[in-house]
């Protein structure tokens, strides 16, 4: 039977700017629709490089006053936002699950690890400090921590809200203010966030836009933008590499992965096949950068594994994620689901196994939405496009390995370097391994991230680090005074 979207609560009042809500000045929007149905949910401003300029204008008027705030007061607007996200989290998560596709539960979490991040750099703001150094009697040289200014976030569909509000959060612990852009595909939360801020920071301060490839290329090229964070593909990260670079702008950039999980000869089957099947972030269909999306099994426990895998990934519950006892929703948007689909096919041309999956799941309900099953190919090479490329959905690539520096070979042989994930009881394998494969984060026998620990790419999959004090001191800049009396 057709399921409707849930009433969300919530309707687009505009851009917000300057504390401001306005329409574009170009007078054109973006309709956003639901995944899962295919029903329209609203319209956005599409805003374009002169409605940049006033969000930019306004957060560089805010910048001179939010800088010289105290910083206990600073933090104490992080802290209340925190807590508005954690007053509303319920009606953020459902607009992200019905904007989106991602799975309530999911991004109800998303919501705690954002008001947590919050709260952790509100808690490290008295840390923003320079050091003296003393060198000769009526002398001194000191160094000072000063933020840039004004900084632009351009975030991704697949944590709609999280990202939009999580990075801004160290920014503005550093006295910056912020020009956000929301995700094309599900802009709605970050609306959403603007009417939570819009109480609690002074105007312009935070400032949220919404609009396409050509806002973000504004907001990274305005010359009154010294510091950009992007969070996304490889391929538009380099983009806005190339622009940043006429400006030498600083950019942080959290890009893509085609991440490994490697299973050695003496893990549990099942366990591995469990472990390879949540790290591949089902509850977001496979869209997440730090998803494993390559199993690397040792041949002697491939035909178990693989069996479990297979297993494990059909018994995934799919449906409209809004609704209790969906772990798995549709693909963000017509585009991305044909890039998906367009890749199983690849799968198939070039002589892999598929097992599984390969398509929209047995439902009729689901025929409205972006649904594909979770998938699983066997007998995938590393020189195979789905053995190389960032599919960004749930499909699954299994590889088989026998000797230790050939795994190495296969886990390295591709651009990207975010994240690895190794199954073991043998703890010094374990370690040979997390040394020489090339990733920014790896897990043993475990998941999941923790605030503090710092989270970013090597090679095509990034530069810098967030989640971190290293990342507050990365939105500051250092002048050193020198002083003789």
């Amino acid at each position: 039977m057709a399921v409707s979207s849930p009433d969300l609560g919530f309707k687009p009042k505009g851009l917000f700017i300057g504390g401001e809500w306005t329409a574009a000045g170009s007078g054109e929007a973006i309709t956003t629709t639901n995944p899962s149905n295919g029903e329209t949910l609203g319209e956005v401003p599409l805003a374009n490089e002169d409605d940049v300029d006033a969000a930019v204008a306004a957060a560089k008027a805010a910048f001179p006053g939010w800088a010289g705030t105290p910083l206990t007061k600073r933090a104490e607007c992080l802290v209340k936002l925190a807590d508005a996200i954690d007053a509303h989290a319920e009606q953020l998560a459902l607009m992200d699950a019905v904007d989106s596709g991602n799975a309530y539960s999911g991004m109800l979490g998303d919501m705690t690890w954002t008001s947590d991040t919050f709260r952790y750099f509100a808690g490290l703001v008295l840390e923003i400090k320079g050091e003296t150094l003393s060198r000769e009697p009526g002398h001194l040289n000191m160094t000072l921590r000063q933020p840039y200014g004004v900084v632009a976030k351009i975030n991704p569909f697949n944590h709609p809200f999280r990202f939009c509000a999580e990075k801004a959060a160290a920014p503005l612990a550093a006295g910056n203010t912020v020009v956000i852009k929301g995700p094309e595909q599900a802009p709605l939360s970050s609306l959403r966030l603007g009417e939570l801020c819009e109480e609690i920071f002074p105007p312009g301060v935070v400032n949220i836009v919404t609009g396409d490839g050509k806002t973000g290329s504004a907001m990274v090229r305005h010359k009154d933008v010294p510091r950009i964070g992007f969070v996304g593909s490889a391929d538009t990260g380099r983009i806005i590499a190339r622009e940043a670079a006429d400006g030498l702008k600083q950019v942080t950039l959290e890009l893509g992965g085609k991440n490994p999980i490697v299973i050695f000869p003496d893990a549990d089957p099942k366990k591995a096949a469990a472990q390879a099947v949540k790290s591949m972030n089902m509850n977001r269909q496979g869209q997440s950068c730090s998803s494993t999306s390559r199993v690397l099994v040792h041949e002697s426990l491939h035909d178990e594994v693989v069996n479990e895998l297979v297993k494990a990934a059909s018994a995934i519950p799919i449906g409209f994620p809004w609704l209790e006892g969906a772990e798995m929703g549709p693909i963000v948007s017509q585009q991305q689901y044909d890039r998906v689909m367009r890749y199983i096919g690849y799968g198939s041309e070039d002589g892999a196994n598929l097992l599984t999956g390969g398509g929209a799941p047995d439902d009729d309900n689901l025929k409205n939405g972006y649904f594909v099953a979770p998938t699983v190919f066997d007998g995938v090479t590393p020189d195979m496009r789905i053995g190389q490329d960032e599919i960004f959905g749930p499909v699954m690539s299994v590889m088989t390995w026998s000797d230790f520096d050939e795994m190495i070979e296969i886990a390295n042989g591709v651009m990207y370097g975010l994240t690895a994930s190794i199954v073991t009881g043998d703890f010094a394998t374990a370690m040979r391994a997390a040394e020489r494969i090339d990733a920014g984060y790896v897990w043993i026998n475990s998941g999941g991230r923790y605030l503090g620990a710092p989270y970013g790419g090597w090679k095509q999959s990034g530069l810098g680090k967030e989640e971190t004090f290293e990342e507050l001191l990365s939105y500051t800049r250092v002048k050193n005074v020198n002083m003789r009396w």
